[in-house]
């Protein structure tokens, strides 16, 4: 990311669709050719891991830290790739297509793979790029695919929650499951093969139209995941794998209470002990589904707050010192390069910015955070920017620029920025007049949420911080992808010189 360029954060949700939600379809290739037109070099997205409504929809809190997200499958997909026929993916009805409609849309499309998986389970035992799928990600897909077959025959319930000798992993107990069930975990493998293949397929039309993707790769994983109950002597938990700490951060400027994530933490010493054998995996499988990785929660891998899982706020959280330089001394030793953007977000201390600065990371600036008192040495500000980092008028935690403008900056933030662009202007002309801000910019990358483009308010909001519900469910027409926004964002992108 050293040349200059642009991009647009859009989740795939967020995609049109006539399914319900955004997903892996045409739609997803129409978006990337907008890319294009708009002289881009970069889609950002979410999580494509597994999500739940019982959990918000959030792509942070998957079930699996290598699975993708089976409501992501595009029916049209299926259909062109012979899985499918055109009349079966017929039927659904699409209520508002700017919201994303997660429990309808899931199980209008599971019952889509269901009957896929009828129609090719018969010659599935012979096909060899199944079987070379599963050999392949039998790392990760053999632990998945057993964990969904429980949890399916055990109504959903959290693992923890399960008989002793399911959770603790007693070896009979699962060759019970895996002789019993064996129909569910191939299906829930062979969802995972169509949905590995339309994704790699969506990467190869992005390469086509040289767009690189950047995608995210939480720092922590789910309590109730695969990972974790698979992994159970990589995590702070107890004999009864509960968890004795939980993840989050302190109070800041999202929230007075910090953020209890609840997410167990990890055991480093545990890792350490492997030459972080997990954290290789994991890596190396982002890296070839991405071709850069924001790396989330940053500042954790230096040190973390770790909140005792009695508490019910992040308030008596307290920061454990994390390994994160021999992390990635051994990353280093097993990849060439690490294509890695440090989301240093939070609390950031000279340690953290030292360690980012350690391995060459590009760490982020966001402009909603520049325009309040301290404006002349805020690093967020424009004319602290460093060439190496990547700027965003604001991320998904944050609200649209226009909301922040009218809701959150105040009088005093206002004229901040008024000042510092020479002018004032109505709530409609800030977003692109941040927008120009971000493409004028020294960083090397500049990113922009879709909704800033749209100009949109307080409802184009994707993630509120803290709150459980109602979030992740924005989502963009395909009207509003026209060609005037196109031409208008390429005019910007070339005159500060972040043509691909």
């Amino acid at each position: 990311m050293k040349r200059r360029g642009s991009g647009i954060l859009l989740h795939v949700t967020s995609l049109p669709s006539r399914f319900g939600v955004g997903d892996f379809g045409p739609a997803a290739r129409r978006f990337i050719d907008f890319c294009s037109r708009s002289a881009q070099s970069y889609w950002q997205i979410l999580p494509l891991t597994p999500t739940s409504t019982f959990i918000g929809n959030s792509p942070y809190s998957g079930d699996s830290a290598f699975a993708l997200n089976p409501v992501l499958i595009s029916p049209e997909k299926l259909v062109e790739d012979g899985y499918l026929d055109p009349g079966e993916i017929e039927g659904y009805i699409q209520e508002d297509p700017t919201r994303a409609e997660y429990d309808k849309a899931e199980a209008f499309k599971l019952r889509l793979l269901r009957t896929a998986f009828a129609r090719r389970r018969a010659g599935l035992d012979a096909d060899p790029a199944f079987a070379a799928f599963v050999a392949e990600n039998a790392f990760w897909l053999d632990e998945y695919a057993l964990f969904r077959a429980i949890k399916g025959e055990r109504g959903g319930q959290e693992w923890t929650g399960w008989p002793r000798e399911l959770r603790l992993r007693d070896p009979e107990a699962l060759a019970e499951v895996r002789r019993h069930w064996a129909e569910d975990i191939l299906f829930v493998a062979f969802v995972q093969y169509l949905l590995a293949g339309q994704w790699q397929d969506l990467r190869r039309h992005a390469s086509k139209k040289n767009i690189l993707i950047i995608g995210d790769a939480p720092i922590y994983v789910t309590l109730d995941s695969a990972d974790v109950w698979s992994n159970q002597g990589l995590f702070k938990l107890d004999p009864d794998g509960q968890p004795l700490f939980v993840a989050g951060v302190p109070p800041d400027y999202f929230s007075e209470t910090g953020q209890r994530w609840g997410n167990p933490v990890y055991d480093w010493p545990a890792h350490e002990a492997t030459r972080f054998a997990w954290w290789m995996r994991r890596m190396d499988y982002a890296f070839r589904l991405y071709d850069f990785i924001r790396l989330d929660h940053f500042r954790g891998f230096e040190a973390y707050w770790e909140i005792p899982a009695s508490e019910k706020t992040a308030v008596a959280g307290q920061w454990v010192k994390a390994p994160g330089e021999a992390l990635f001394k051994e990353l280093l030793h097993r990849f060439p390069t690490l294509p890695i953007i440090a989301e240093d977000l939070g609390v950031i201390t000279a340690e953290v910015r030292e360690l980012k600065d350690r391995f060459g990371f590009p760490g982020m600036k966001i402009l909603q955070f520049a325009f309040g008192p301290g404006i002349d040495a805020n690093r967020d500000a424009p004319h602290n920017h460093e060439p190496g980092a990547v700027v965003y008028t604001g991320t998904h935690d944050n609200t649209t620029t226009r909301d922040w403008f009218v809701s959150e900056a105040g009088e005093a933030g206002r004229r901040i920025l008024f000042d510092y662009l020479g002018r004032e202007m109505d709530p409609d002309e800030v977003p692109w007049a941040m927008i120009r801000l971000a493409m004028m910019s020294v960083c090397s990358t500049a990113i922009l949420p879709m909704q800033d483009l749209l100009g949109l308010g307080e409802q184009g909001r994707m993630n509120r911080p803290s709150v459980a519900k109602g979030n992740w469910s924005w989502r963009v027409t395909e009207d509003r992808l026209s060609d005037d926004l196109a031409a208008r964002l390429a005019y910007l992108t070339g005159i500060y010189g972040r043509n691909h």
